[in-house]
């Protein structure tokens, strides 16, 4: 038997270590095993950090799939493993509808290891954005727009992006090997949010303009490697992706009403829109090597 687990091959000799150390260690918490089994493996991103959250998302399937028994679930700290409790916040909710001159220049920062940012990103997206925050797992990177006063405007959030979609790939071009081998170069656009009371014609598309001319190299700078293309997914009954079009993404197609997780076809979700950009001419080059 062998699995493809985010991005590696579980075979016979990787489930009988992890067995052993389930049965060697039983006074182990789950966290405790995810970190020993990234030590065993040197499983690293290219910062050198641990890929801690792959390993507990990779147990956690090996468990569902019937492959071992995991120690119970414990009550965790928050920042080790379980998002925070998101706390509301008061807003400067006076309307702003002006050119995006008026508001201009932009202050446009990547905040994903700043608590303070961190926390008013995720208290504006559980307020406002029809998904909710839903916490950054895994590789993530989250921007704060502001105007020149700064008063924040809007804000984004970027992870890891889905296992497998179908127009995407076909675009990409790749193989299933080189899609696993890859697939950290390939983020998603999961949040965009522009708060409910700012109306600045062209801020959606400039922010993203602006942002995808730095996201690589922020990537770069927290993880140790950078990102060849970035996709999202447009909920079609609800949007027309007008920003995204308008910042010269590519709409590739459409998904299939299925969500990531939903590997026995029974999850019915939303049609949305495939749209992607390329953050080189050279992407397919690295993607399919």
């Amino acid at each position: 038997m062998k699995l493809i687990l985010q991005g590696r091959e579980i075979g016979a000799p990787e489930l009988v270590l992890i067995r052993s150390l389930i049965r060697e260690n039983p006074g182990w918490s789950r966290f405790r095993l995810s970190r020993e089994l990234c030590q065993r493996w040197d499983w690293r991103n290219g910062a050198g950090r641990i890929k801690d959250m792959a390993s507990r998302t990779l147990l956690g399937r090996l468990e569902k799939e019937g492959h071992i028994e995991l120690p119970p679930l414990r009550p965790t700290p928050h920042g080790l493993g379980h998002p925070a409790r998101v706390v509301p916040m008061e807003w400067d909710r006076q309307e702003m509808e002006c050119p995006l001159k008026e508001v201009s220049p932009l202050q446009i920062a990547e905040v994903s290891r700043d608590r303070t940012q961190r926390r008013q990103v995720a208290a504006a997206l559980a307020q406002f954005h029809y998904l909710g925050f839903g916490s950054a797992v895994g590789e993530n990177l989250q921007y704060t727009v502001r105007g020149a006063d700064g008063r924040l405007l809007a804000c984004l959030v970027f992870g890891s992006a889905a296992w497998k979609c179908q127009d995407r790939d076909c675009f990409i071009g790749w193989t299933p090997e080189q899609r696993r081998r890859h697939l950290e170069r390939v983020a998603s656009n999961s949040r965009f949010l522009i708060l409910p009371w700012v109306r600045v014609p062209h801020l959606a598309s400039h922010v993203l303009g602006v942002v995808l001319r730095q996201i690589s190299k922020d990537w770069q700078a927290k993880y140790g490697h950078g990102i060849d293309l970035v996709e999202t997914f447009v909920e079609r009954d609800r949007f027309r992706g007008t920003a995204y079009r308008a910042a010269n993404w590519v709409r590739a197609g459409q998904t299939t009403g299925r969500t990531r997780q939903d590997r026995d076809h029974r999850i019915q979700a939303p049609i949305k829109d495939v749209y992607l950009y390329p953050l080189g001419r050279q992407f397919r080059q690295h993607l399919c090597q």
